[in-house]
C-alpha cells in the first residue's frame, strides 16, 4: 500500500468515471502531481503550478500517525476543496467494518461485504464505485465514528484507520480497478461546505489520522486506541469511582440531598461526587435547562447561592466535589442567549438549535466570560472534577471564515483551545467530556480530558452492549459507565448495572442513600473488587467481544467480553431474554477463576464478572 495526498485546486478538473458530485478524490490536483522525496517519515509531492503536498507517514508505537501540510511558495491565492488527512491506495480487500452511532446508541459495528455495498469493479475498470460517509457538525460521532476497518479475507489481514476531527469530517473508500483506495480528513467542498485559501508563502495542515495494520478486527482496534494519548489529571490515574447525582435528584441538587449522598458514600472508595445539571436554578426561570449560559448558583439550593458550601461539605466526607457546566451553549432563557455579537451566527443570523445557541469561542470575549464565571467559581470553591456538557449541534457551518465548513472548523478548533487553557489554570483537575452522552468520543477530543460520559443510556438494558462496542474506540480507562443503583431493584438488577460498569469506569448514581442494606453491600464488594482489577481494565487487550443480541431496543441473546492483561483476565458477560447460560467456560479455558461478582447466568439480565489467572 501507498500513503499520498487526496487533494483539489479549485479550478482543476474533476475526475472521470461518473464520480463528480459524489467525490473530488482523483481529479486533476492528483493526478498531475509528481513525488519529489520519499523517506519513511514523509513523502513530498509537488502539484503542476508548484504547490507542494507533505504527507507524513510516521511509525511509532505500532502504528502510523498520519497528517498532510499543503504549502503554497507560488505568488496566487491557492483555494482548496479537498485536502486528505490520510491517503492510501493499493490495497486489498474484501469487507469493510464501521462504527455507527446515535444518541444512546453508541459505536454499534457494521460489517459489510464490499460486495453487499455494489462496489466490485466495473467489467472494463471504469466507473467508480465509492463508499463515502462521515458527519456534519460539531458532534463528531453522531451517525458515524470516525473509524474505518478493511478486512482481505484472503490474506487475514486488517488495515484500519481513526481520525482526530471534532468538526465535520470524511472518509472514502473507493476504487475503479480491483485495488482499493482510501482517504480521510476534513469534509470536503461537495460534502462539507468546506474550502481554504491559502496564501502566497503560507501552509496549512490537517487534523492527524492514525493508521494500524494487524491480523484481526480486535488487534487493529486496540492499537488504534492504545495510539491516544489522553491528559489524565493526576488525582484521576488510579481510576478511582465517581458518584454523579444526576439520575439521583434529575436537576434539583439542592444542600439536603447532598448531604445524605456524601454520608452514605463515604470511606467506601468513591472518590468524587459530582453535582449535575440544575445548580443554577431561579424562579426567574421557567425552565432551569433552558437557562443554561448565565451560571448563577442558585439561591433556591444553596442558600445565599452559597455553593461553596456544598462543596466544603462535600470534602469533609472525604471526597472531591465536581460540577456540571455547559459552557460552549447558551439556552433561550440565558442572559447570553441575547448576546448575539457573542455567538455563531450562519448567514448573519444566530445559529439557533431547540433551545441553544453557541458561543463563538474564537472571541476572546467569550473566553473572559467563561474565565470569571466558570473557571474562577471552581478554583475559589475548590471543586475538583468538571463535567462539560454539550446539549447541541452547530450543524453544517457558520460565518467568519470563506467557508462555512472553514468557520466550523476554526470555531470547533477554538473551542479544544479553552479546554486546553482550563488544564493549564487548574492542571490537578479531573475533566469530564460529555455531549448529551457520548456525541464527542473522538481522539482529538478524549486527549484533552481524563474521562467521557460513554452515553445517555443511563437505566437502558443496553448499557453493557453500547459500553463493550466503545472498547474498539476508546480507552475504557476514559471510558464512564453509569451505574444506576434504584431502591426497588432486586439483586439480579443490581448487579446487571454494576457489572456493566466494569467495561470502563464505574459510575455511580441513583438511590444510595435509600437502598435496603443488602443492596448497598453488593454495591460496595463491587467497589472492592473494582479495586483489584482496574489495571486490567486500564491496559489490558479486548480479544473477545462475542455477543447475539442484534436489538438494543428489546435486547435477546447474551454478550461476553474479554479482556486480558499478562496471565490475567477478566470477563464481563450479561443476558438478556433466551440468552441464559452462555457458553463462558470456552472463553475461560486455560484459566482458573480467582473470584467472581453477579448473578448466575441462568437467567434474563444477568450480570458476572469473573477474574482470573491462568
Amino acid at each position: 500500500m501507498e500513503y499520498y495526498a487526496e487533494w483539489r485546486l479549485r479550478g482543476d478538473r474533476y475526475s472521470d468515471g461518473f464520480g463528480n458530485g459524489i467525490t473530488l478524490s482523483s481529479s486533476e490536483s492528483v493526478q498531475g502531481m509528481e513525488k519529489i522525496s520519499e523517506d519513511e517519515n514523509v513523502t513530498i509531492f509537488r502539484g503542476k503550478k508548484g504547490h507542494l503536498l507533505k504527507v507524513y507517514h510516521e511509525p511509532r508505537q505500532g502504528v502510523t500517525f498520519c497528517r498532510t501540510v499543503f504549502e503554497n511558495p507560488t505568488e496566487e491565492i491557492a483555494a482548496l476543496e479537498l485536502l486528505s488527512s490520510v491517503a492510501i491506495r493499493g490495497l486489498r480487500a474484501d469487507r469493510m467494518h464501521r462504527a455507527s452511532s446515535w444518541w444512546s446508541a453508541e459505536g454499534k459495528l457494521l460489517s459489510q461485504e464490499l460486495t453487499e455495498l455494489n462496489m466490485e469493479p466495473s467489467w472494463a475498470n471504469h466507473g467508480f464505485r465509492i463508499a463515502k460517509f462521515g458527519q456534519l457538525g460539531s458532534m463528531p460521532v453522531r451517525g458515524w465514528f470516525p473509524f474505518l476497518a478493511l478486512e482481505d479475507s484472503g490474506t487475514g489481514r486488517f488495515v484500519g484507520l481513526q481520525l482526530y476531527c471534532a468538526s465535520s469530517w470524511q472518509m472514502e473508500v473507493f476504487r475503479n480497478r480491483p485495488e482499493i483506495s482510501v482517504q480521510a480528513g476534513l469534509a470536503d467542498r461537495d460534502y462539507g461546505s468546506w474550502w481554504k485559501e491559502i496564501l502566497p508563502g503560507e501552509s496549512f495542515a490537517t487534523p492527524m489520522a492514525v493508521v494500524a495494520e494487524g491480523a484481526s478486527l480486535q488487534e487493529v482496534c486496540d492499537k488504534l486506541v492504545k495510539a491516544q494519548q489522553p491528559r489524565i489529571a493526576p488525582a484521576d490515574r488510579d481510576m478511582p469511582v465517581i458518584f454523579n447525582e444526576w439520575c439521583t435528584t434529575w436537576g434539583n441538587p439542592n444542600m439536603e440531598n447532598l448531604q445524605r449522598i456524601a454520608s452514605r458514600l463515604e470511606g467506601t472508595g468513591v472518590k468524587y461526587l459530582v453535582i449535575d445539571a440544575g445548580w443554577y436554578k431561579s424562579p426567574e426561570y421557567d425552565n432551569w435547562f433552558n437557562a443554561a449560559g448565565d451560571w448563577n448558583p442558585s439561591r433556591e439550593l444553596f442558600p445565599g447561592g452559597n455553593i461553596g458550601a456544598a462543596a466544603d461539605m462535600i470534602r469533609s466526607h472525604g471526597l472531591i466535589p465536581g460540577l456540571w457546566f455547559e459552557m460552549e451553549n447558551v439556552g433561550t432563557e440565558a442572559r447570553a442567549y441575547q448576546d448575539t455579537d457573542l455567538l455563531l451566527t450562519r448567514d448573519g443570523f444566530p445559529v439557533s438549535v431547540g433551545a441553544r445557541r453557541f458561543r463563538d469561542m474564537r472571541m476572546r470575549e467569550n473566553w473572559d466570560f467563561l474565565d470569571q464565571k466558570m473557571l474562577r467559581l471552581l478554583k475559589e470553591n475548590g471543586f475538583g472534577y468538571l463535567k462539560v456538557d454539550y446539549n447541541e449541534c452547530i450543524g453544517a457551518g457558520v460565518d467568519g471564515a470563506e467557508s462555512y465548513g472553514e468557520g466550523l472548523r476554526q470555531a470547533v478548533c477554538a473551542s479544544q483551545d479553552y479546554f486546553r487553557h482550563i488544564a493549564a489554570e487548574l492542571p490537578e483537575l479531573v475533566i469530564e467530556n460529555c455531549s448529551s452522552g457520548g456525541h464527542r468520543l473522538e481522539p482529538s477530543m478524549m486527549a484533552l480530558v481524563s474521562q467521557a460520559s460513554f452515553s445517555d443510556a443511563h437505566e437502558a438494558l443496553s448499557i453493557p452492549l453500547i459500553a463493550a462496542n466503545l472498547h474498539r474506540l476508546i480507552r475504557p480507562e476514559q471510558s464512564q459507565i453509569w451505574a444506576v443503583l434504584r431502591a426497588d431493584a432486586d439483586e439480579h438488577r443490581i448487579n446487571f448495572v454494576l457489572t456493566s460498569a466494569f467495561l470502563g469506569r464505574l459510575c455511580l448514581s441513583g438511590d444510595v442513600d435509600r437502598l435496603p442494606p443488602e443492596r448497598w453491600q453488593q454495591a460496595l464488594l463491587a467497589i472492592r473488587l473494582y479495586a483489584q482489577v482496574r489495571h486490567i481494565i486500564r491496559d489490558g487487550f479486548t480479544d473477545v467481544i462475542e455477543s447475539t443480541v442484534r436489538d438494543y431496543s428489546q435486547p435477546e441473546g447474551y454478550q461476553i467480553v474479554r479482556r486480558t492483561l499478562g496471565d490475567e483476565a477478566l470477563l464481563i458477560a450479561h443476558t438478556y431474554a433466551g440468552g441464559e447460560n452462555p457458553p463462558v467456560e470456552k472463553w475461560m479455558d486455560g484459566y482458573r477463576e480467582i473470584r467472581r461478582f453477579g448473578s448466575p447466568l441462568d437467567g434474563a439480565l444477568r450480570g458476572a464478572v469473573i477474574w482470573c489467572r491462568r
